[in-house]
């Protein structure tokens, strides 16, 4: 599968940064997947991002990750996760033009957060996937109580021993939210997935063969 640099996606903040790994002419959906917090070393080449990427991709399904405004070469400043906001429909219009096909979200960590936000209620986007989602990391709150209008089936990884979203906090964000929704724990796995990234992959190829292909 063809990896290129995409030079025309721009948002309000400016141009932004992103790759597109390509898939077969005859793919059923398009996908995106989104970083953790930029301020923290955040970027498209995050391992997580990187395998989220490659399990769609193992679908022959094209795949685009992006810099949120002000990380890597993309314009603009952090703000907050509410300007990335912007972005994420900003990158979900590009992937629009270029397909015009369904679309598949994933987002890891602060990704995870902002694109559930953007893309719950968004008739292009059919299913969502949140990989570690936040609760609350470094004093940062992350509330999720429009979830309960988001009617998309969603999915969640999270590992049994994450630090930003215990067990018991995120199976209360999944119990409010609209069906469908799913939760995953992967055992012995922290926020970031180490060493259990095989695990997390086999978690989000079966949800998207079983609802989706």
């Amino acid at each position: 599968m063809t990896l290129r640099s995409i030079d025309d996606l721009r948002g309000p903040a400016g141009r932004l940064e992103a790759l597109l790994n390509g898939g077969l002419p005859d793919a059923r959906y398009a996908a995106l997947v989104c970083h953790p917090h930029p301020l923290f070393g955040g970027t498209m080449h995050n391992k997580v991002v990187y395998h989220a990427m490659k399990t769609f991709q193992s679908f022959d399904l094209p795949v685009l990750r992006f810099n949120f405004r002000g990380a890597g070469l993309s314009e603009g400043t952090h703000d907050k996760g509410h300007g990335e906001q912007d972005d994420v429909r900003a990158a979900l219009d590009w992937l629009e033009r270029e397909y015009n096909l369904p679309i598949l979200f994933a987002g890891f960590s602060f990704g995870s957060s902002v694109g559930l936000r953007t893309c719950c209620g968004d008739p292009r986007v059919r299913g969502l996937a949140a990989l570690g989602l936040p609760v609350n990391a470094g004093g940062r709150e992350y509330h999720y109580r429009y979830l309960a209008g988001c009617v998309q089936p969603k999915l969640f990884i999270s590992g049994a021993q994450d630090e930003f979203g215990p067990q018991a906090e995120v199976e209360a964000v999944v119990a409010a939210a609209a069906p469908p929704a799913e939760l995953v724990f992967v055992d012995g796995a922290d926020h970031f997935f180490a060493g259990k990234l095989e695990a997390m992959q086999r978690a989000l190829s079966a949800w998207t063969e079983t609802h989706f292909l």
